[in-house]
């Protein structure tokens, strides 16, 4: 798919209208019920679309307070007007995006708009009728501001990461040689999915889970859409917006987003032309570049200012930096692209495999790996991106690449049927935890020779090792053994080094408490179960063993493509290792108290009034239950991050389905859906979701019109 670079032009500033329809005369909260479930979980029956997303606006902001205004409030350019100079740059990083959302408005899809306008009204009627959870000057929001946030291209976030990097004494352009395959990745960002065909499950139905990992405040948000012979789909929508990075399932299927590693833009370095003023040399022609004046207003005391400054582009993207002859500009996928939004409502509708990917087609959803699974049986993984065909070595994010004429800097996309995706493979299961798409299915590997110098490189992290061995058998599962497994508490690093750690320990005849520690890690059966003991005390190890020692150099085989499943593995240094066991015995008894603690005396959720024990760990433990961790003041580590959100389905007829959001429909400690799932899924245990109707009404314990104004 090719991309037309954005048309040079010496455009005015553009006003947005604060609307872009004539508003009823009936409010829209008459066209909208709002039923919560269990948990607090929101089920929104609208009549239209409008309403629909008039209600989710509702909801977000009654759970979630002022964050889903405020995030309105930064995409509308509007925050100095609010809060002072001091909030400037935030509406200079926007003006693009709105200056986009000004040309291009008009041709979205009249759904698409609807949401958009809906979504803006549901903020406003919640920020008047609660004026006192916002600061004073709010301004009345539109379509045009729930749109920018999904306008495409080069954030001003990365923007003024490259004037960093260009502001660097010396910066010479150069040709990057690309790197060599990546080690599997040791962090505990990330996310889980998988999707298995009726061959392999008990129902002969598609099951899919949907386990992103991101900390406790990243707002996934869980309700129900449902607007009749429209739209009825269920899952996570992200606190911020309507169409914000989500997945979940309809009637007919349902997907997962798993975060994947590509890259979308570079950077060039353009001859200036030292003739004539603001040009530049490509193509053998002598090019202006294109400037505008963005003016922004400011609150100042009690009046208002404007601050107004040059912005530059080209038609290869926007002006980053200009220095010593050359001016440095970044090229990246989708700039300008305002169909995300659209793309997203196309896929939340889809009915079939075919029109799902007929949406994923539009390609202004630019990144993510997706997992997919539908009634009709069909599984699917598609490793997402709108990924540049580049004519050159990738520069990554710290080289710029010397460019002359247009045969030297990227023009088109990867075609959509050339990225990597497995349908249907044997086995009958796709997986996918942030590895490289590779080893999605065994016995369906794709090629390791990348053929696209930024195609992601080959990687299996232990979590995804992990999650082979749960989901590669041949056994069928029901929906309850999909859970069980998804909360397995295996540290697969202790299969692979606790050997090697033993032997270096033993080999330094040990005695005392390093004796007695040694046999109890010996009788420990490598998990971070609650009850375990034994997993505390090597985590403490791995943490010394460790630290400061690069990813090649901590074990005896590490990892590599030619055996993805069984690497890393050993120790390189048993010196080191015994050594940091004999401190990893005197720390934990420091720490804790004694060194055989179990893990959930450690390792706890405490959120609200909940204080209990949990297991998971940190994704270089070689944990498939992910989970961070910050220290409290008593010693003790309270889970902050990673698991979070579990939705298991399954496409029955009407789809069956469990979840559970560790925390909860509101950060509001005086919410009752603020802590009542911690428990819950500190245990592993999913809620039953409510799905049709008469579920839904029979789980019912709230029902209301948002904003209704009384009588």
């Amino acid at each position: 798919m090719t991309r037309p670079f954005l048309r040079l032009a010496f455009a005015a500033t553009v006003t947005l209208p604060l609307s872009t329809h004539q508003e009823s005369t009936e409010p829209l909260w008459r066209d909208v019920e709002v039923i919560r479930t269990g948990h607090g979980v929101p089920h929104i029956r609208a009549r239209t679309l409008r309403a629909g997303a008039y209600a989710l606006a509702w909801v977000q902001s009654e759970d979630y307070g002022s964050r889903t205004a405020m995030t309105m409030l930064r995409a509308s350019g509007n925050m100095a007007r609010v809060f002072g100079h001091d909030s400037i740059e935030s509406d200079f990083g926007a003006w693009r995006d709105r200056q986009r959302v000004a040309e291009t408005y008009h041709r979205l899809e009249e759904p698409t708009r609807d949401v958009y306008e809906g979504f803006a009204a549901g903020l406003n009627r919640f920020v008047a009728l609660h004026p006192d959870q916002f600061p004073p000057g709010m301004p009345t929001f539109s379509g045009y501001d729930v749109a920018a946030q999904d306008i495409g291209g080069t954030s001003a976030s990365a923007i003024r990461a490259y004037q960093r990097l260009l502001d660097q004494p010396r910066r010479d352009t150069a040709r990057r040689v690309p790197d060599e395959p990546a080690p599997a990745a040791t962090d505990n960002v990330g996310s889980n999915a998988w999707a298995f065909a009726p061959s392999r499950t008990k129902s002969g139905r598609a099951i899919l889970l949907r386990n992103p990992h991101l900390n406790w405040d990243a707002g996934y948000y869980e309700a129900h859409l449902t607007v009749p012979g429209v739209v009825d789909f269920y899952g996570d929508f992200r606190i911020g917006g309507p169409f914000l990075v989500i997945g979940g399932f309809n009637r007919y299927l349902g997907f997962s987003t798993t975060n994947n590693a590509q890259d979308l833009d570079e950077l060039y370095a353009l001859d200036a032309d030292p003739a004539t003023t603001d040009h530049y040399l490509f193509d053998g022609q002598s090019i202006p570049m294109r400037r505008e004046l963005a003016t922004v207003t400011f609150r100042n005391g009690d009046a208002m200012a404007t601050e107004t400054r040059e912005m530059w582009s080209t038609p290869l993207g926007p002006v980053v930096h200009r220095a010593s002859g050359k001016v440095y500009v970044v090229k990246a996928a989708g700039e300008g692209d305002y169909r995300a939004g659209e793309q997203f409502l196309k896929m939340i509708r889809a009915t079939s495999l075919a029109e799902w990917k007929d949406a994923m087609r539009i390609r202004a959803r630019m990144t993510s790996n997706f997992t997919y699974a539908d009634r009709a049986g069909n599984i699917y993984y598609l490793w997402n991106a709108a990924l540049p065909v580049l004519p050159h070595p990738s520069g990554g994010d710290s080289l710029a690449i010397a460019a002359r004429d247009t045969r030297e800097v990227w023009t088109r996309y990867v075609p959509f049927d050339s990225l990597p995706q497995v349908l249907n493979p044997p086995g009958g299961y796709v997986h996918n935890e942030n590895s490289s798409p590779h080893w999605t299915n065994l016995r369906a590997a794709l090629d390791t020779g990348n053929p696209y110098p930024n195609l992601e490189a080959p990687s299996l992290s232990l979590r995804s090792q992990h999650a082979l061995e749960l989901v590669g058998g041949r056994e069928k599962l029901t929906l309850e053994d999909v859970v069980r497994r998804k909360h397995s508490y295996r540290m697969l690093l202790a299969d692979r080094v606790k050997p090697d750690l033993v032997a270096a320990v033993k080999a330094t005849n040990p005695s005392g408490d390093v004796a007695a520690a040694l046999a109890l890690l010996e009788r420990w059966e490598n998990t971070s179960e609650p009850g375990s003991r034994g997993g505390t005390l090597f985590e403490v190890w791995w943490q010394r063993y460790a630290q400061g020692l690069a990813d090649s150099l901590r074990y005896a085989r590490r990892w590599t493509a030619s055996d993805p499943t069984r690497t890393p593995a050993g120790l390189s240094d048993h010196a080191r290792a015994a050594d940091a066991f004999a401190w990893a015995v005197g720390e934990a008894t420091r720490r804790y108290g004694r060194w055989d603690v179990t893990w959930g005396e450690v390792h706890r959720v405490r959120r609200g009034g909940v204080d209990v024990p949990v297991g998971g760990c940190a994704g270089a433990l070689g944990c498939f239950r992910v989970l961070n961790f910050s220290r409290e003041p008593d010693g003790k580590l309270a889970a902050n991050g990673g698991d979070g959100w579990v939705l298991a389905v399954e496409f029955t007829d009407v789809p069956r389905a469990y979840s559970v959001l560790a925390y909860g429909q509101s950060p509001d400690s005086q919410s009752r859906w603020h802590a009542d799932q911690a428990e819950r899924f500190a245990r592993g245990d999913l809620k039953r979701v409510a799905f049709a109707e008469q579920e839904i009404d029979a789980q019912a314990v709230l029902r209301y019109r948002p904003g209704e104004r009384p009588d």
